[in-house]
This record gives C-alpha cells, sequence and structure tokens, in this order.
C-alpha cells in the first residue's frame, strides 16, 4: 500500500510538472487540458506501474521517470533535451570558458556521435581530430545510443588524465584510435592582431560572458596602434556559438542603428527584437566577416546582422544553419529543460534555420577544397536528425607525422598561407576600387 501511494504521488507530481509547462509556455491563457491528454498520462502510468512491478531486475522509479523525460525530449529536435542536475552544472562550467577535457564541440548526426569542430589550441585540435569525424568508441566502449550528456562525461575528466577516442573517417582505411590527454579547457574567446597596411584581425572562437567587452577592447587597441584602421577582418570560421547577449553586443560593436536579430516563437513571450544603439565609438572602416560550414548559431546571428545592414561583407563558404532558440528552464530539484522555443530571424527576416547564411563572396579555404574535390560533405544543421525544417525543405586530412615547428611558428605560418584570410584583406586594402566594381 505504501509503495502504491508512494508511485501515485511521484506520477502525480510528474503530472504536474508537466501542466505547469504546458500553462506557463505553452498559451498564454489557463486552458483545461483535453481528454486525450488525460488518457495519455493515465497510458503512462499505468506503464510505469507495470514496468516497476514486473521488469526482470529491480529498477528505480526516479531512473525510469528521467528516461521518460529524455524520450520526450528526443523527439522533438536535437537540442532540446533534458539534463540532470550534474549535466547542468556542466554546462554553466562551460559557457564560463574552462574546464577539463579534450576540447571538442559534438552532436549527434543520424544516432552518430560525430565532431562539428575542435577547439583550437585544445588536446583534439592539436591531435588533429577534424569536423565531421565520427566518435565510434570511447575508452574502447561503443557509442551507439549514446546521449550528449554521456558522452560529454566520458570525454571530460581531470588534468592529464587521458581518454581515448576511436575515429572513423571517409578517408582513412579503418577506425583510428586517438590518445588524448585531458587539459584544463580555456577558451580564449577573442584574439587579435594587428596586419599590414592598418588591417586589424579579430578571431572570435565561441560566445562567452566576456566576449563583447573583448572584441570592444581589441578594437579600440587595434584602432590607436594604427593611428585609425583601415579595414577589420572579423574571423568566425568554425564557430559554434554561445550566449545569444554576446551575440547581440559584438554586433552592437560595429553597428551605430538598425535591427541586429528577431526571434519568433509559438507563443508571444517568445517574440522579441534587438536593435543596436549608438555608443559613439563604433568603427567606421569596412569590414570582411570570415564564415564557414563550423559557423554556427550566435557566429550567424552577427554575421547576418552586419550582413543585412551593410556593414559588412561576407566571405567564406555557407555557414552551419542553427537558427533555434533554447529557453533553459530551471526545475527544483537543480535539473533544467534545454527547450526550443523560438527561431531567430535576421534584420531583413530571413530564417537560418537549416538555410545558413550564404556569403557575398564564396571562396574555399584552400587545404578544405583539396580534401573535398569531389562534394562539399561538411556537417550542417540540415543533416541532423530531426532538426526542424526550412521553408525550402517544407514545399582537413590529419598533419603529417613529421617535425613540428614551435608551436608559435606554426601558428603564424598557418596565418600566412590562410587563403581565405588574405583575400579578405586583400578586398580591405583596395576596398573603394573593389566597391566601385560592385556597383557598376
Amino acid at each position: 500500500m505504501k509503495r502504491f501511494f508512494r508511485n501515485h504521488i511521484i506520477i502525480l507530481s510528474f503530472i504536474i510538472v508537466l501542466l505547469l509547462l504546458f500553462f506557463l509556455y505553452g498559451t498564454d491563457r489557463v486552458s483545461a487540458v483535453d481528454r486525450n491528454t488525460y488518457k495519455s498520462l493515465k497510458t503512462f502510468n499505468e506503464v510505469l506501474d507495470m514496468v516497476e512491478k514486473n521488469y526482470v531486475e529491480e529498477v528505480k522509479l526516479q531512473d525510469l521517470i528521467q528516461g521518460a523525460i529524455s524520450g520526450m525530449m528526443k523527439s522533438l529536435d536535437p537540442h532540446s533535451t533534458f539534463m540532470t542536475a550534474e549535466e547542468y552544472k556542466e554546462l554553466e562550467v562551460e559557457t564560463k570558458g574552462s574546464f577539463g577535457g579534450i576540447g571538442i564541440e559534438i552532436t549527434l548526426l543520424k544516432d552518430v556521435l560525430t565532431v562539428v569542430s575542435p577547439i583550437e589550441d585544445t588536446p583534439a585540435f592539436q591531435a588533429g581530430i577534424k569536423p565531421g569525424d565520427q566518435i565510434i568508441k570511447i575508452d574502447g566502449k561503443s557509442t551507439k545510443d549514446i546521449t550528449i550528456q554521456e558522452a560529454v562525461k566520458k570525454l571530460r575528466g581531470p588534468k592529464d588524465t587521458k581518454v581515448t577516442i576511436t575515429i572513423y573517417r571517409e578517408s582513412l582505411q579503418k577506425p583510428k584510435d586517438f590518445v588524448l590527454t585531458r587539459a584544463i579547457i580555456k577558451i580564449t574567446s577573442v584574439k587579435s592582431r594587428l596586419m599590414d597596411d592598418g588591417i586589424g584581425y579579430c578571431r572570435i572562437a565561441s560566445f562567452q560572458e566576456r566576449t563583447g567587452d573583448d572584441l570592444k577592447k581589441a578594437v579600440k587597441e587595434m584602432d590607436a596602434k594604427a593611428n585609425h584602421l583601415k579595414g577589420i577582418v572579423l574571423d568566425l570560421r568554425n564557430n559554434p556559438g554561445g550566449l545569444l547577449n554576446q551575440s547581440i553586443e559584438v554586433s552592437d560593436v560595429f553597428l551605430k542603428s538598425g535591427m541586429i536579430v528577431s526571434t519568433r516563437g509559438r507563443i508571444k513571450a517568445m517574440d522579441t527584437s534587438s536593435s543596436a544603439k549608438n555608443d559613439g565609438d563604433e568603427p567606421t572602416c569596412p569590414i570582411v566577416v570570415l564564415i564557414n560550414e563550423g559557423s554556427a548559431s550566435a557566429s550567424e546571428i552577427v554575421a547576418g546582422a552586419l550582413q543585412d545592414n551593410g556593414r559588412a561583407l561576407i566571405l567564406g563558404t555557407r555557414s552551419f544553419g542553427k537558427g533555434s532558440v533554447q529557453t533553459l528552464i530551471l526545475l527544483e530539484d537543480g535539473a533544467a529543460l534545454k527547450l526550443t522555443t523560438a527561431k531567430y530571424y535576421t534584420p531583413s527576416g530571413r530564417s537560418i534555420q537549416a538555410e545558413g547564411i550564404a556569403p557575398d563572396i564564396t571562396l574555399k579555404y584552400a587545404k578544405a577544397a583539396e580534401e573535398t574535390a569531389e562534394g562539399d560533405e561538411s556537417l550542417r544543421e540540415q543533416d541532423l536528425k530531426g532538426h526542424i525544417k526550412s521553408a525550402k525543405e517544407n514545399g582537413q586530412k590529419p598533419p603529417e607525422e613529421t617535425a613540428v615547428p614551435p608551436k608559435k611558428e606554426a601558428e603564424e605560418a598557418a596565418f600566412v598561407q590562410d587563403n581565405q584570410i588574405k583575400a579578405a584583406a586583400d578586398i580591405l586594402r583596395s576596398w573603394h576600387i573593389f566597391m566601385k566594381g560592385k556597383k557598376n
């Protein structure tokens, strides 16, 4: 009898949570749940009771409920997920820009754990892990049916400990093991340097808590050193995104006025818009923004805002195409729901969901062009199982094992040889001639 009441109290609490979510996020008016909903919840209750009483081994009711919630989220889209209290703490750590691990952004592509992009200056990046690599094993154990949260937990760990990931890549004859030594991953959000002829270069690796402030500081320092910048190359390639408010702040660094981004959801509470404000210190020099298939979410917002406002020229390849908004809903026990509640729209009203930002000048990275000579096999939002469809849908090899130059020399060589950066700088040096040619 005690078990009966305990079970049903838990079920009742679960139903109450569902109803609260429905009332808070599903409608602006309190309305009764229809009979079909009650019938479905009754069926759920019956199945849960049967599993707990009759399953071959004893199972914890809480585990079953969490599994049910996770399954519900999985039926929606790749970005909606349920996080336990522990998993939510991991997310908080990541957005602050310092955590222990190997340094990769991952997703599930056709139910296979796949690398979106390695993070610069991390063990994974230095080992030659590439976008699109499939992680089929972690420490010898298959990743079949693994969740993103489970994978993150396995890949992260104390500094100097090792983890082995087995990678499948089309260019490899067979899967290859990479033994990586975990490190404290401190992501430097903004890197900058002054190039020849007064051209400033800013690289944003991800959007974290201080990205906007760090970018503004970098631009001011370069402008003072150059005695007025002649142009800026803003590098957003392989930037997986991050905090929405920081993408707005970054856009505002370059815009005196105009819309930056708007969001639209099923309910009015999700409809928002953000516009630039004139701080009086915005740079007036021309800007070229670099994007590629690894530029997602917040980086696409910045590219779209600068493109639609006529403030920057976009160069590179079509971006990832993640145009959905996730809202974090904290639960009482410290767990959280990351729920897709709206879509992003650029100032001109374009949705980038599964479409991405199309560059004004299409130019592939030189090495990438060689490696994908038979076609563009890059991972994008539209490849993810269960992604929110677009309107249209609805109607590099690993480094050779040779002597490696010191880190700074290697970075400098890569920078100088980067054809996209070189093209952007050349455009800025001859901006007036270039723009005259476009008008003609």
